[in-house]
């Protein structure tokens, strides 16, 4: 020992560093000291020194000047081992080598050794790693052992590395070190050791991961960290201050392993703690408040924010939670990302410390807590910014689902959210309003709200809000149709309520025809569980289910609404009647069809639907009712019909005949209207027509599904029943909805009946011919007969200039004339299953029809009895067209001939429900013939804006069909007239303009809204400046017919809307062009001399232009935008925030290049002309440049006038709104709550606006006691006490009053006094 003890003094003599070997030698020294504790050896060390003049301060600055190197990671690891070593050695003069800087060199050493030891091993992992192949298997058993042995590896050579023991010692001597050096009188080093310790764990995080050194390394941290704690190194409250706020970054961390590491600390070791210390508590619990100012703004980051915050607040007392959570609700109400945050903490604290929070309690006070957390969280859901009030509405549907479950916890939802209590806080109001949001994340989280809230509401629904969903399921996004059908069958699974019935019905079945794939087997899915399921179900159980009540004395009974509900259950019936309404069959049909080809229908369906409708007729039986007023559930014959195509071997053929004979019975001859004995005429007309279309339509569906099974049916009652059906249609006196069920049951039957396919052919040509030459006898008979009256009531009438009545018909003709409708139609119906069929002897009856009374001369060259049908006979008039029309469908050569009569027809006729027939006539035509009808298609889109509303829906039906089809194409005019849709009077035909627009056209013809809608601000004000060319009288009344004319507040919002629809469909390029656009095809041309200023239609044009140039549909969003945007859209990526630079720079270049100097040539224009628009103009440039305030100076260089203006505008506007809030903020003042108004004493963050909160509140007080003054009621000056000043002598008072001689100065000022007025009135 005496030659290392020679070298470590001769090292240390001179004035170089102390060197590696002489470290090496010290730690020898120290080492064998410490193990045997023999002290003699270090204090002759010590001597030695002495007599080398070598004081112990200049040893500990060696070895900080060693720790300080940074040279090597083992020299500073090796000189900090010397110096923990030296301190911890027997009889050591701790006080002497303990120092500040030597402390924070030890700290330092150790930090960069972590940090420098961690990069390096990464670097030389990753040089190694392209050498390697990334296939094969990889050898997971042996990785831990190569983790853990890295360290000797790499160690053993080089310079730069050590051992990793060496740093757990460190660690080990550092706790023992603080045994004997106490830190409170050095607060630096105390603050720098809690920082290295924390640090540590998240350098070698990354390099170490989750072997057993890392769980070391954090063990030996946490043991340094409690050690720092006691009160031994100061105020335990700052300590832990120091030490949480270190935590922090740990905490917050997306690595799981420091972030564990951090937690336990506070949870276990703290809290711990905190028990015996009250500081130490408190600092743990003003925690969770920090980590919410320190958490991050990124989902996945903010969702781990919560986790560990909640960690913390969970190992909390019951005060401290209570705390924290007004704390929260608190945080609600601040800046947008708290605001964020909070939603996301309080589901948390609502359904983990259901303790404090929770509704299960019986006192009011604990209940108010958990209270105050959801209403705070309701409050949210109506938000200003979009991800907060989209992430409340998910929070609340969490919470609603795990607090249903209590009875307690139910009853207080339901009371909070205002289930059965109309008002705008409401939460059935707050989710309409949401559904209807114009984010997607917000009708998103609405849905999924209600179908949560589906269990609370216990069947007790809002009949706008299911409307509402019932939108969304049309709305334009995938995955918000998806969520609104979930929500909305979710509800109809639960509650088969009337209301939640209807909405399904209506909104599900029709997604059928979606164009996503997966919505349409969804919505079959959902059908096959909701309604055939349930229909299933009901059918086999309804026989059962019946327990049929006691009669009364007279044996008949109507059936009671609980007797019902025995036979069908589960709101059955509503559902069959619901799917057979004329707007949902055609998408039941479709589903059926679908279902029938994947082969998921079961026979069971059949069964029960037969089951159904036996039960129905022996209920009516066993009440005793006339059979003849029996019908079946409305919807069960059509369902059945429907499924019978695909399930023809489970339809029993004696129900079918039985219930055919039971029909055919009692239907009454010659009264097609009526099914019903003449007995039953008399008693009640409107159940009559009523009953009278129902037995119809069951005669219909039932023939239809006998067709269906013809193929099943024994060949003598086959052979019967088309010999019944032929001797039906040749009657000519049935109800026309079941004449082609006859024709299509009939030709069924021959077709399948017969042994081959010319057979079949000869079959139906043969009653064809049949039935055409019966029907051309009744139509000439009745053509004949109407004649002769109309010759006979000529000859009877004087001649007069009065318009003569027309005769009453004779009870032999009006019965004839009833045969020959029915007739007319059948040749319509024959033509369609036959267009082989001869009718050269019918068309020309037909054609003297449909021209009776037509001035056209080629109209009189046909022979023939020409007569006023239209006057006398209208539903045959109506019926003859239809029939020409399907005559012309089968004729090629009779469609060119007569194409000319329909389309005048259509525009002359008076007729809705003929033009309505002829629209549909003409979109057959199209399909059939299309280039012969496209040169009409002008006229056909007129009925566009036809009077009636039903002409207009479907003329908008069948023209989208078309242009879906490609059978018309989106040019011309025909895109314009199309927008008049959008702003239509009727609700309905709105609603598919804007599914048209949104769904349909954005995906089919993204440009044609960006080519067309310069054009269209043109058209829409009926202005042809941009035609060159004026109209005649009738292309200007179509153009007028097509426009919304007018400078009102109405024409000005319906075209407002339909640039905002079609702007909506645009990308950001395109909204950019088409700014351009409007700029130089509008502005320029009207300061060009373009549009005539003094014309109202270009004054319409150029105020519309302003307005959209100013709307925020056409404006992008870009970085110079409030902050508080930012959070609309979360977790943005690299690629969206180069995108929003570049669109930026888009719209700042187009502003200075393209619009700022039209709009100052435009100015100028306007203003020499002194235009009523300049002032629009001025708003628009407002608008447009008030997120450039910084720049206006350098846009409008060109125009120094224009940018003082502006400046003075845009300041002036800001001012207004300032005080307008204000003063909204004021009058709210007045009906709070004392509570909620000491809340609001708080100025807001805008400076503008706390400015005009100030005035406004100093001009109130000022105008109140100006009010008292006036009044003549005491102020409180008038209450001080101040002295009172002697005027002159008393007698000079008197002389002067006597001479009425007064001061001066007292005369002027009554002169010039004002009467306190108060500005309440304005």
């Amino acid at each position: 020992m005496d030659e290392i003890i020679a070298r470590i003094v001769a090292n240390l003599g001179t004035q170089a560093p102390i060197s590696r070997s002489a470290l090496a030698d010290l730690e020898i020294l120290l080492d064998y000291t410490l193990k045997t504790d023999d002290t003699i050896d270090l204090e002759n060390f010590y001597n030695e020194l002495s007599s080398r003049n070598i004081s112990l301060n200049s040893l500990t600055d060696a070895i900080s000047s060693a720790m300080d190197s940074g040279l090597s990671s083992s020299n500073s690891i090796l000189a900090s081992k010397v110096y923990l070593s030296l301190l911890l050695s027997p009889n050591s003069p701790v006080f002497t080598l303990f120092t500040p800087v030597a402390f924070l060199s030890l700290l330092r050493a150790i930090r960069l050794s972590v940090k420098n030891h961690s990069s390096v091993s990464i670097e030389e992992s990753l040089s190694r790693s392209p050498g390697r192949k990334k296939k094969g298997k990889r050898n997971v058993g042996g990785n831990k052992s190569r983790v853990e042995s890295r360290d000797s590896e790499e160690n053993e050579g080089g310079e730069g590395g050590y051992d990793v023991k060496d740093l757990f010692s460190l660690l080990d001597k550092m706790k023992m070190v603080m045994d004997l050096v106490h830190l409170d009188r050095f607060s630096d080093c105390l603050k720098a050791l809690v920082q290295t310790v924390c640090e540590i764990p998240m350098l070698a995080v990354d390099y170490w991961g989750n072997t057993g050194s890392f769980r070391r390394l954090c063990e030996l941290c946490s043991q340094v960290l409690t050690e720092a704690l006691k009160s031994e190194h100061g105020n335990q409250g700052e300590t832990a201050a120091e030490v949480l706020k270190a935590l922090a970054p740990l905490i917050l961390s997306s690595k799981s392993q420091i972030r564990t590491f951090g937690l336990l600390f506070v949870v276990n070791k703290m809290v711990g703690m905190g028990e015996s210390c009250v500081d130490i508590m408190k600092a743990v619990a003003n925690m969770p408040k920090y980590l919410v100012q320190k958490s991050p703004e990124k989902t996945e980051a903010r969702g781990l924010a919560v986790e560990s915050i909640m960690e913390i607040v969970k190992a909390l007392d019951s005060d401290s939670q209570v705390g924290f959570a007004d704390y929260v609700v608190n945080m609600s109400q601040g800046k947008g990302q708290f605001r964020l945050l909070s939603v996301d903490l309080i589901p948390v604290l609502l359904m983990s410390l259901k303790g404090p929070f929770g509704f299960d309690m019986v006192d009011g006070v604990e209940n108010s807590r958990g209270l105050r957390l959801l209403e705070a969280l309701i409050q949210r859901c109506s938000d200003s910014t979009v991800g907060v009030r989209a992430r409340a509405l998910t929070n609340l549907a969490q919470v609603v689902v795990s607090l249903s479950g209590n009875d307690k916890s139910r009853t207080v939802l339901k009371e909070l959210m205002g289930f059965g209590h109309e008002g705008i806080n409401g939460i059935n109001n707050i989710l309409k309003l949401r559904c209807m949001d114009e984010k997607a994340a917000v009708r998103k989280a609405a849905l999924l709200l209600i179908s949560k809230l589906t269990a609370l509401l216990g069947g007790e629904f809002d009949e706008e809000l299911l409307k509402t969903v019932g939108m969304a399921c049309s709305d334009p996004l995938v995955s918000i149709r998806k969520v609104a059908v979930s929500a909305l069958s979710e509800a109809f699974r639960t509650h088969s309520t009337r209301l939640v019935t209807n909405e399904w019905v209506h909104s599900v079945p029709r997604l059928i025809g979606d164009n996503e794939t997966s919505i349409q087997e969804e919505c079959e899915n959902l059908f096959l569980e909701l309604v055939l399921d349930r229909i299933t179900r009901v059918g086999s159980s309804c026989s059962a289910n019946y327990d049929p009540i006691a009669h009364d004395a007279k044996g008949k009974k109507n059936v009671s609404d609980t007797e019902t509900e025995l036979l069908y259950p589960e709101g059955v019936l509503g559902l069959l009647k619901e799917i057979c309404n004329t707007e949902v069959s055609p998408w039941v049909k479709k589903i059926c069809s679908g279902l029938g080809k994947k082969k998921k229908l079961q026979k069971r369906i059949v069964t029960s639907l037969q089951n159904i409708i036996r039960t129905s007729e022996t209920q009516w039986l066993k009440n005793c009712m006339p059979i003849e007023k029996w019908t079946a559930p409305p919807g069960a014959w059509f369902l059945l019909s429907e499924v019978s195509a695909f399930l023809s071997k489970a339809v029993d053929w004696e129900f079918l005949h039985h219930h055919w004979q039971l029909l055919d019975k009692y239907k009454s001859v010659g009264q097609p209207q009526s099914p019903l004995p003449g007995e039953y005429a008399g008693k009640d007309k409107i159940d009559l027509e009523s009953s009278s279309v129902d037995w119809a339509r069951d005669r219909v569906f039932l023939l239809q599904a006998i067709s269906n099974v013809s193929m099943e049916l024994p060949p003598e009652p086959a052979a019967d029943l088309a010999q019944n059906l032929l001797q039906r249609l040749e009657g000519f006196n049935m109800h026309t909805t079941e004449v082609n069920a006859h024709v299509k049951a009939l030709r069924t039957l021959c077709r399948r009946k017969a042994s081959g396919q010319e057979e079949a052919d000869n079959l139906v040509m043969r009653w064809v011919n049949q039935l055409q030459s019966k029907a051309s006898k009744v139509l000439d008979m009745c053509m004949s007969e109407i004649s002769d009256a109309d010759r006979i009531s000529a000859l009877l009438t004087p001649q007069s200039t009065v318009r003569r009545k027309e005769p009453r018909m004779s009870d032999t003709v009006s019965k004839l004339l009833a045969n020959t409708i029915i007739a007319v139609y059948t040749i319509g119906s024959l033509v369609i299953i036959c267009p082989s069929a001869n009718l050269e002897t019918i068309v020309p009856t037909i054609h003297a029809i449909i021209t009776s009374g037509n001035s056209d001369p080629k109209s009189r060259k046909q022979t023939g009895p020409v007569v006023r049908m239209k006057q006398i006979a209208p539903s045959l008039y109506l019926q003859a067209w239809l029939a020409m029309g399907k005559i012309c469908l089968a004729d090629g050569k009779l469609a060119k001939r007569y194409l000319p009569l329909f389309v005048q027809e259509l525009e002359k006729s008076e007729s809705a429900a003929l033009r309505n027939n002829i629209v549909v006539m003409m979109a057959d035509f199209c399909v059939r013939y299309t280039a012969m009808v496209d040169c009409y298609m002008s006229k056909i889109t007129k009925c566009l804006r036809d009077p009636c509303e039903v002409v207009r829906k479907q003329t908008f039906i069948l023209l989208s069909r078309l242009l879906q089809r490609d059978y018309v194409k989106w040019r011309g005019v025909l895109f314009l007239r199309f927008l008049l849709c959008l702003v239509d009077d009727s609700e309905n035909i709105r609603q598919l303009a804007d599914f048209l627009f949104g769904n349909i056209l954005k995906a089919k013809a993204p440009l044609l809204a960006y080519n067309s809608f310069v054009e269209s601000v043109f058209v829409l004000n009926d202005c042809n400046a941009h035609t060159g060319r004026s109209n005649t009288n009738n292309s200007r009344n179509e153009n007028r017919l097509f426009s919304i004319r007018g400078n009102d507040e109405k024409s000005r919002s319906q075209r407002m809307h339909i640039y905002a629809t079609l702007l909506k469909q645009m990308a950001p390029e395109h909204l950019l062009a088409t700014f351009a656009k409007v700029c130089a095809e509008i502005l320029a041309a009207a300061s060009d001399g373009l549009l005539i200023l003094e014309d109202t239609t270009s004054q319409s044009v150029l105020q519309d232009a302003f307005l959209v140039l100013s709307s925020k549909e056409i404006r992008i969003q870009t970085n110079h935008g409030p902050s508080s945007e930012a959070l609309d859209v979360e977790d943005e990526g690299g690629d969206s925030a180069k995108n929003g630079r570049a669109i930026t720079q888009a719209v700042r270049k187009g502003l200075i290049q393209n619009a700022i100097p039209i709009f100052i040539e435009l100015k100028r224009l306007l203003e020499s002309k002194n235009s009523p628009l300049i002032g629009s103009l001025m708003d628009c440039l407002r608008i447009l440049l008030k997120d450039y305030k910084s720049e206006i100076e350098d846009m409008l260089v060109a125009d120094r006038q224009l940018q003082k203006e502006l400046i003075y505008d845009i300041q002036k506007y800001e001012s207004m709104k300032a005080k307008n809030t204000a003063a909204n903020m004021y009058r709210s003042e007045a009906y709070l709550s004392p509570y909620a108004a000491a809340k609001s004493k708080k100025l807001p963050e805008n400076v503008k606006v706390a400015s005009a909160v100030a005035d406004a509140v100093a001009a109130a007080t000022a105008r109140s006691v100006l009010r008292e003054v006036n009044n003549g009621a005491s102020t409180p000056l008038s209450a001080m006490n101040v002295p009172k000043l002697k005027s002159r002598t008393v007698g000079q008072n008197r002389e002067s009053n006597l001479r009425g001689d007064r001061p001066v100065g007292v005369i002027e000022s009554l002169r010039r006094r004002q009467s306190f007025d108060t500005d309440d009135e304005n």
